[in-house]
């Protein structure tokens, strides 16, 4: 059975910092595409970062790029999001999801975890 497992989320002021970290557990890590996407009340899914089995990221440019580092360490099958800077605007519930290889569509979310920044 396939888990990820967010942690990390909390309110922070803003201008400070957050690691998010998501623990991966029943599939081969190192098989498997990374992201971290975010979601607010009312609106869609947002794409955040994403990072591929060799470590290469992508993030977004309007949200994520220049403030946030995604990173995956494939001995704790553990994905990571250092979020840096943080403003009120990202504020969200943040889902680690994994999808396998060259798959189209991610294949497993986890649960989110809240993150709140206050001005």
């Amino acid at each position: 059975q396939v888990q990820l497992v967010e942690s990390g989320g909390g309110l922070v002021q803003a201008g400070g910092s957050l690691r998010l970290s998501c623990a991966a557990s029943g599939l081969t890590f190192s098989d498997y595409y990374m992201a971290w996407f975010r979601q607010v009340p009312g609106k869609e899914r947002e794409f955040v970062a994403s990072i591929s089995w060799s470590g290469g990221p992508l993030y977004s440019p309007d949200s994520a790029k220049g403030r946030f580092t995604i990173s995956r360490d494939s001995a704790k099958n553990t994905l990571y999001l250092q979020m840096n800077s943080l403003k009120p605007e990202d504020t969200a519930v943040y889902y680690c999801a994994a999808r396998y290889r060259y798959n189209v569509r991610y294949d497993y979310w986890g649960q989110g975890t809240q993150v709140t920044v206050s001005s």
